[in-house]
């Protein structure tokens, strides 16, 4: 008998036939999104993976968030997914995108990388980009602001993150996301940190930008925790290069992080005993 998923998986490795899979959205989203059938497959692992967690935990809806817009190319294609994996979940996705509106401000320090970006860096037009969105939310303005602000007003519990605002100090401001009440979050909160690697000129390291941000914030927060999914390469249909830059805030002191979230159905809830008939 034919195995569907190694066919699909010897498939995928043909020039050429995932663009046309693609293009064609044949199947359902769940097994595009397993084998990376989207122009970007780290926003569709996040939204599709946090989506699909809230679900199992009873939620009604969620929200999804980018930081750092610039042009608005990633805030569409998450507009998109949403309104893609949403009514396949049976969930509804709020989309939200954080930016200056102003390009990127002056860097504060040394932490900033300032040898790789600077202040003006990345406008953005926002008629353009307004013009090119449909129910996502453009929040303009320092996010150091804009974040606390955004919580005060109420939002549907966050399930997936994009980070991508480049500098240590913006980075660190963003997690203020994290700080609002349990109902704000789900328990596990799916993140894609778009520069914890960047151009060779960088030299990144853990004592500067996103990952100095990552680290500060495991230190302050004895019970919030920022952490790779670990070996998440492996468990992939076809492994990539984005997969060492998703990360997961866990929220150890949630009330529902405890909650078991695996399917009855699922086959690994019983293991097969070896050796009996």
């Amino acid at each position: 008998m034919i195995d569907p998923n190694r066919l699909l998986r010897q498939m995928v490795r043909v020039p050429g036939v995932q663009g046309l899979w693609a293009k064609l959205r044949l199947g359902s989203v769940a097994t595009r999104m397993r084998f990376d059938i989207t122009d970007r497959p780290a926003y569709a692992y996040g939204v599709h993976s946090a989506a699909v967690l809230a679900k199992r935990l009873g939620m009604a809806e969620m929200s999804v968030i980018e930081f750092g817009v610039a042009g608005g190319r990633g805030l569409i294609a998450l507009e998109r997914l949403a309104a893609e994996i949403g009514p396949a979940v049976g969930v509804h996705i709020a989309v939200y995108g954080f930016d200056s509106g102003r390009g990127m401000p002056p860097p504060v320090d040394f932490r900033d990388l300032p040898h790789v970006w600077g202040e003006g860096f990345y406008e953005m037009d926002h008629d353009k980009l307004r013009g090119q969105l449909g129910t996502a939310k453009l929040v303009l303005g320092d996010v150091a602001t804009t974040v606390p602000e955004t919580l005060r007003a109420g939002l549907p519990p966050v399930g997936f993150i994009a980070f991508d605002l480049d500098y240590y100090s913006s980075t660190k401001a963003a997690f203020g996301i994290f700080d609002g009440p349990p109902d704000t979050r789900l328990p596990r909160i799916y993140c894609y940190f778009d520069d914890i690697s960047g151009p060779e000129i960088a030299c990144m390291n853990e004592y500067v930008g996103e990952l100095l941000a990552i680290n500060e914030f495991n230190t302050e927060h004895p019970k919030q925790k920022l952490s790779p999914i670990l070996h998440l390469r492996t468990e992939r249909e076809k492994p990539a290069s984005w997969n060492e830059k998703i990360y997961a805030m866990h929220d150890f002191a949630h009330p529902q992080y405890t909650t078991n979230v695996t399917p009855i159905s699922d086959a690994f809830r019983q293991l097969p005993l070896s050796g009996v008939r």
